[in-house]
């Protein structure tokens, strides 16, 4: 029988080495920053999810010896049993911490059938290069080893059982990253909450992707070239045929604003394009920078002022799920018609800064005169990721910045 979650036998590090093994996800570090926090670091799990670090450095990372090399590295943290596997499969608990706020989620495995379905909901569009890529990496290591991170909508049940298992069981794992971001994780063994939590999740009528896109179309296209291969059709609840994912509430998770810093202003003046941006917004001077407070309202930076700029009501189409969110409405508004740039993914007059970042770095960026106006943008909300899911649809590029993001190499999924 297949559900929508189930339990897996994680491969995870022993308590006493999970310091040493947890990196940042592979996706945001390049390689010269990966070398660079992997020195002196044998058990970091960049060698196996970066693993171009250990070859020289002209390495195209994408050559089949990196893929390679990542294998020789899982398997030497194996042989070495600083990495484990779990005799029975279990679910875990995962809270991260930033600063004051705090999210708990559950590790799980997550159904491709389901996804293939859209049942696990996506909202953005996947490069044939990124997925080639984990594909690769997946068949390589035989395990997926950077979670999907998942959203649904809360749910009482599950809140219960995590609170238990969090306020009664002592941490398998509780570090705090070099980037501040606390990761505490526990084991659940109890048969009865396992059983609740695969059947409250598969009562559901969807799971949302919030970041892992190209993991989860990835782990899809493996699992059907097993499939096709061996003949596993009707294996559908074998581990190929499911991916990692961590599981969050929807109203505990946190998405930064993902702002906007263009080269020119198209040949207008600071006056013109004020003015014209006036015919769809009231524009108010600010003598400060101008965060905004709410959606539908945005902040400008150019020439030294700040400015900001609340959309007028009626150029808000509730109706469109995608034409409503805040980039869009930049974007339709302001960015497309005024300054010229009508595709944001390819056009390379356009940046795009997260919010982790503040709005100094906007101001900086165009102080410095490598740009001529910034975007400070309400951040997106999950209710209106969710929406665009439901809908079918796919977000504007650079919607959504999640903080605090997952460790790599604190569990992973062996496929084989």
């Amino acid at each position: 029988m297949t559900t929508l979650i189930k339990p897996f036998r994680g491969l995870r590090p022993t308590p006493e080495h999970a310091n040493d093994v947890a990196a940042p996800p592979y996706d945001v570090l390049n390689t010269v920053e990966a070398r660079e926090r992997a020195t002196g670091k044998p058990m970091s799990f960049l060698h196996i999810s970066k693993p171009e670090i250990d070859l020289p450095v002209d390495t195209d990372p994408y050559a089949p010896e990196v893929y390679a090399k990542g294998a020789e590295n899982l398997n030497k943290l194996v042989n070495e049993s600083v990495l484990i596997r779990d005799d029975e499969p279990r679910y875990y608990a995962y809270r991260l911490r930033m600063g004051n706020h705090e999210q708990t989620g559950l590790v799980c495995a997550g159904s491709v059938a389901d996804y293939d379905t859209n049942r696990i909901r996506k909202h953005e569009f996947t490069r044939p290069q990124k997925e080639d890529d984990r594909v690769r990496q997946i068949t390589a290591l035989k395990a997926q080893t950077g979670p999907v991170l998942l959203t649904y909508r809360s749910s009482d049940a599950v809140k219960q059982i995590l609170d238990s298992v969090t306020a009664e069981a002592a941490p398998l794992y509780d570090l705090v990253a070099d980037d501040g971001i606390g990761h505490t994780i526990w084991l659940i063994d109890n048969p009865a909450q396992i059983e609740q939590l695969t059947n409250t999740f598969d009562a559901m009528e969807a799971l949302y992707i919030a970041d892992g896109h190209h993991r989860s179309a990835s782990a899809s296209r493996v699992a059907a070239a097993i499939n096709e291969e061996g003949g596993h059709q009707e294996a559908l609840d074998a581990d190929h045929n499911y991916f990692l994912c961590v599981a969050f509430p929807h109203d505990e998770m946190q998405i930064l604003d993902y702002n906007r810093v263009i080269k020119d202003l198209n040949g207008l003046s600071v006056e013109d394009l004020i003015a014209k941006i006036s015919e769809k917004f009231i524009v108010t001077p600010s003598t400060q920078p101008a965060k905004p407070g709410k959606p539908e309202q945005f902040g400008m930076y150019t020439n030294g002022c700040w400015y900001q700029l609340d959309i007028r009501p009626e150029l808000v189409p509730n109706d469109d799920p995608v034409g409503s969110l805040d980039v869009s409405l930049l974007q339709d508004n302001i960015i497309n018609p005024l300054l010229g740039i009508e595709n944001p993914r390819t056009d390379n007059r356009i940046d795009f800064v997260g919010g982790i970042r503040g709005l100094g770095e906007l101001e900086k960026r165009v102080n410095s005169g490598e740009m001529a106006v910034a975007f400070a943008l309400f951040p997106t909300r999950m209710e209106a990721l969710m929406a665009v899911a439901d809908a079918n649809e796919v977000m504007p590029p650079k919607s959504t910045w999640f903080e605090p993001k997952l460790a790599d190499g604190l569990v992973s999924h062996v496929i084989d």
